[in-house]
């Protein structure tokens, strides 16, 4: 089909299928990832760590297979010319061709601005649970996990089975609207549901609580305690670590890179996973939020498509439940407007440039902004204070600019000329 192995870009669940689905059909395969072990956000920590049979039997079908090329710890940095992209693979340059790709770049976590959310101690949810996970100690630590959605659930399961100390588990949407959610998990997605009952059970009695919203964080050098709002009253309650995120946000600077539209936030994709760039496909948190089932579903039917093959009935009819399920956890997790109250004048929004909210609100748009305070312009090139902002006045995305990421110029003195 190709001269060069079809790219996968990404090696989470999404990554995984597809890459196992290209080498089925018997094409070689190349997969790229920022991370030293396969995984992704949902199965970090890679072969060994994992708790989901289906992350050891992708693994167990892909180690070893000559048909697949690992380029683990690399990030892609800029188009290096027609048809191929320059890599920086731990500090060193890589210049890779290709002629398709399956873009499986997953998704960060939605972090929205409030009074004392950049103290040291202050992470998001899905943020504390990586670095549980990768080792650091909250053994005997208190822990107040903040925010809305199920990644709250499933981080404080993790920080209360790695000996932390649960003070609260705050979900900013009311008691209702998550009977709801149960009972529209209850009539389509019952596993889903007994995965909620179990990290709920796991979590301990009387540290959850719905209607609640962290609304400012206290401390001097690092977080002391946090100032929790419900039915109207205000609770302090002391911890060491706050845990705050509001759900997920596609990651589309790939995306970006290879020219793919994009539409509310998320790559579109037709019913193969293509793009509208070609021999460009996309699968999981990229077209769309929606959890580990999706992204299997899209990553096997995209690497499929790579090879112009057809999914079977039984893939198609999983991706449509899986579709559902997206469809109810969008409905029952949107972002409530009311949030924007969090974030008062004086409050951070840009923490790389230290730019406050009074500043940014005397423009109109992200590139006046960027302009006059400096937002976006510092390690994290606006994927965080971009993303609040968009949320928070209704600013359009920030556009993209190579370098991706920030590299090194020896990695740069790599790219054409032109």
């Amino acid at each position: 089909m190709s001269a060069h192995p079809i790219l996968v870009i990404g090696a989470g669940p999404a990554g995984l299928a597809a890459a196992h689905a290209i080498a089925s059909c018997g094409e070689r395969v190349a997969i790229v990832d920022e991370n030293p072990q396969a995984g992704g956000q949902i199965w970090r920590g890679g072969p060994g760590r994992w708790h989901d049979r289906r992350a050891d039997a992708l693994w167990e079908a892909l180690r070893g297979n000559a048909l697949i090329e690992w380029i683990s710890g690399a990030r892609i940095v800029a188009k290096a010319g027609e048809g191929r992209l320059l890599l920086d693979e731990g500090g060193t340059p890589r210049d890779l061709a290709w002629d398709h790709a399956v873009l499986c770049t997953g998704a960060r976590e939605l972090l929205l601005p409030f009074p004392g959310w950049t103290l040291p101690g202050v992470t998001g949810a899905g943020g504390l649970q990586a670095l549980v996970k990768g080792g650091m100690p909250v053994a005997g630590k208190r822990v107040v996990v903040a925010g809305s959605g199920p990644l709250l659930l499933a981080a404080a399961s993790t920080v209360r089975k790695s000996g932390g100390k649960l003070a609260l588990v705050a979900e900013h949407q009311p008691m209702p609207e998550l009977a709801r959610f149960a009972a529209g998990l209850a009539i389509s997605h019952r596993n889903k549901l007994a995965q909620a009952i179990r990290l709920g059970a796991s979590i301990g009695a009387g540290v959850f609580h719905a209607g609640a919203t962290v609304i400012e964080a206290k401390g001097d050098t690092r977080l002391r305690s946090v100032v929790v709002r419900r039915n109207g009253r205000d609770t302090e309650v002391e911890c060491d670590f706050l845990a705050c995120g509001f759900g997920l946000v596609p990651s589309l600077e790939t995306a970006m890179l290879f020219g793919c539209r994009s539409e509310g936030g998320c790559i579109i994709a037709d019913s193969t996973q293509q793009t509208s760039a070609t021999g460009i496909w996309a699968a999981g948190e990229s077209t769309g939020i929606g959890g580990v089932d999706k992204a299997l579903a899209e990553g096997r039917i995209a690497g499929l498509a790579a090879c112009g093959k057809a999914p079977s009935a039984q893939d198609l009819k999983a991706r449509t439940q899986a579709h559902r399920f997206a469809g109810l956890l969008g409905k029952s997790f949107g972002l409530d407007k009311a949030l924007r109250a969090l974030c008062t004048p004086e409050t951070i929004v840009c923490r790389c440039e230290d730019v406050r909210a009074a500043e940014l609100m005397q423009h109109t748009g992200w590139r006046s902004a960027k302009l006059q305070t400096r937002a976006g312009m510092g390690a994290c090139q606006g994927r965080v204070c971009g993303t609040a902002c968009q949320f928070l006045y209704g600013w359009e995305a920030p556009g993209l600019r190579e370098p991706v990421f920030p590299t090194s110029a020896a990695v740069l003195a790599r790219l054409p000329d032109d």
